[in-house]
């Protein structure tokens, strides 16, 4: 990592949409999240790191109001969600677009299907469901498998499909848990240029959980160039990525903060994690 493309994390004075302050959360009197506070503001893209079994899928299951913290407040899109009822919660998460673990596609439904499932749930149009599924899947190359189903893709091609479903909404937060996890290299960074696409033409929030410390890297040292369509390294001139990085020990927040702070700490753990 570069100081020059690493400066700049966390937009300046901008808007946070995601705020946990003081979140604690446990199972069978076992403490997974011990305290946990940050804020995640519009268009920046925070990377969580951490070992596993830190808590770092929990952290986005409460994002999404999956899971109640047992103490310490969330807070999405300027609401407060620890005790939110269900039915207000089913139309925040109309807001936010989640890509799970192993892409989560329904089998027995066509990749449009897949795509348009939150579409159809909301009753749009079929007109402007196929429109909107065929630009979703046209974002992440693969307009020709509106017909096939899971079963005959790829894994980085499933992967780009949940992709799609969770763009197809506009959300303004997008929850990526391990996008390039079970993947090749060579995938792992198709995967990874099409999140920074994402990040970049629509300036979408976002978290994302990876194992891969390489993918956490590539989204702050690389920006997509619109001309060229492609992900391109960051110049010299400081262009800001808006990815920032969090990392989880033990269920506490250990390190949040810009790539170049992050190369900078001088604390044993962090240094032996990124090294």
């Amino acid at each position: 990592m570069t100081d020059a493309a690493l400066t700049n994390g966390h937009p300046a004075a901008s808007e946070v949409v995601l705020e946990f302050k003081d979140v604690e959360l446990g199972f069978d009197q076992h403490l997974v999240l011990r305290g946990v506070s940050f804020r995640l503001h519009r268009g920046e893209t925070k990377v969580l790191f951490g070992v596993a079994g830190s808590g770092k899928s929990v952290l986005l299951k409460l994002a999404l109001g999956l899971l109640r913290p047992d103490a310490g407040t969330i807070t999405v899109l300027g609401q407060e969600i620890s005790s939110m009822p269900e039915q207000d919660l089913f139309e925040l998460r109309r807001k936010i677009g989640m890509v799970f673990q192993e892409s989560a596609l329904f089998d027995s439904m066509t990749v449009e299907e897949n795509v348009a499932f939150r579409l159809t749930e909301e009753h749009v149009p079929a007109e402007q469901i196929r429109e909107r599924v065929t630009e979703a899947l046209r974002f992440v190359e693969l307009e020709h498998t509106l017909e096939k189903f899971p079963a005959q893709l790829s894994g980085g091609m499933r992967r780009r499909v949940a992709i799609a479903r969770a763009i197809i909404t506009q959300p303004e937060i997008i929850l990526y848990d391990s996008p390039t996890g079970g993947l090749d290299p060579i995938t792992s960074t198709t995967i990874v240029e099409l999140i920074i696409k994402q990040r970049d033409v629509y300036q979408t929030s976002a978290l994302m959980v990876t194992h891969r410390l390489q993918d956490g890297f590539t989204m702050a040292t690389h920006c997509f160039d619109k001309r060229k369509g492609q992900m391109v390294p960051v110049k010299e001139s400081g262009t800001n990525t808006n990815t920032s990085f969090l990392i989880l020990r033990d269920g506490k927040v250990i390190f949040d903060g810009t790539g170049h702070e992050l190369a900078a700490s001088t604390d044993e753990y962090i240094k032996e994690y990124i090294s």
